[in-house]
């Protein structure tokens, strides 16, 4: 599994970031749908796991098959490209209004992917299963529970996202450190099940999660489902793809032109030439 050192990850992740920048609207909003999808399948499973066993750890085990599938595809996650695309405009690769443009797109094909997908997973489940009352359950509690806090609900809501997407587009770049796809699939599968294990925020997950909920009968209504998740959700995501992980590993990796090292004199270090 050849690795690939961080400089050269940095590298590739502003090529990948102007790429996405370059891409069609209709590429944007068919990869998005179909990674929005996938989510939800990799969601369903992780559920599935964990009612079967009663570990929770047993779900977040098996979560990351969604994203491996969604980035071994080549696939459009609005989250990862949080942290790409900016670096591409830093380097002149790309524009604002293209990055906008990725951004809405992308965002928009996964929240059209992961209602589809919930649609019909909700028809195979009947109202009084195991994973219904769970999927109420869920949506309530990553609604109505942050609305019971106020202020402080959307506080916690940006947290949770913030450290979600940190680890989230982590698992974008860790697929670049490999250069085989049993390196690549090692690499991104440890911070995946890290948000997933502790349970953190990620708007496209609620996508799926929060509607499904819905569609069987959660006390949650639109205004709930987006003012107290999808909103504050997003922006946490945003902000850390962008700072925590985009820009952070930029600061530190991105390659300089050495600086010019100045002859310093003999006789200036009181020296004799012979010494």
């Amino acid at each position: 599994m050849p690795y690939v050192k961080p400089d050269t990850v940095l590298d590739q992740m502003v090529t990948v970031g102007s790429a996405k920048a370059q891409l069609p609207v209709k590429d944007l909003l068919v990869r998005g749908f179909l990674a929005g999808s996938l989510l939800g399948f990799a969601t369903t499973l992780a559920f599935t796991a964990t009612l079967q066993t009663k570990v929770g750890l047993t779900g977040a085990l098996v979560f990351p098959v969604g994203f491996v599938m969604i980035v071994l595809l080549g696939l459009e996650l609005v989250t990862g490209n949080f942290a790409l695309v900016p670096l591409a405009v830093r380097e002149g690769r790309t524009t604002l209004g293209a990055l906008a443009t990725n951004w809405t797109w992308v965002f928009v094909g996964n929240l059209l992917g992961s209602v589809f997908y919930a649609a019909l997973f909700t028809l195979t489940v009947t109202p009084d299963s195991e994973m219904a009352r769970l999927l109420i359950a869920v949506a309530e509690t990553k609604t109505l529970g942050y609305a019971k806090l106020g202020g402080y609900g959307l506080l916690v809501g940006v947290s949770k996202a913030m450290l979600c997407n940190w680890m989230v587009t982590l698992g974008v770049v860790m697929a670049l450190t490999s250069q085989s796809t049993m390196g690549k699939i090692a690499a991104m599968w440890l911070p995946i099940l890290t948000f997933f294990a502790q349970g953190f925020e990620h708007s496209v997950v609620n996508m799926f999660a929060i509607p499904a909920g819905m569609l069987l009968g959660a006390r949650v209504s639109m205004a709930d489902w987006w003012l107290w998740n999808q909103i504050p959700v997003t922006i946490g995501n945003m902000i850390a793809g962008v700072v925590l992980t985009g820009f952070a590993l930029y600061v530190t990796h991105r390659k300089r032109a050495p600086r010019a090292v100045s002859a310093v004199p003999v006789p200036a270090l009181g020296l004799e030439a012979g010494g």
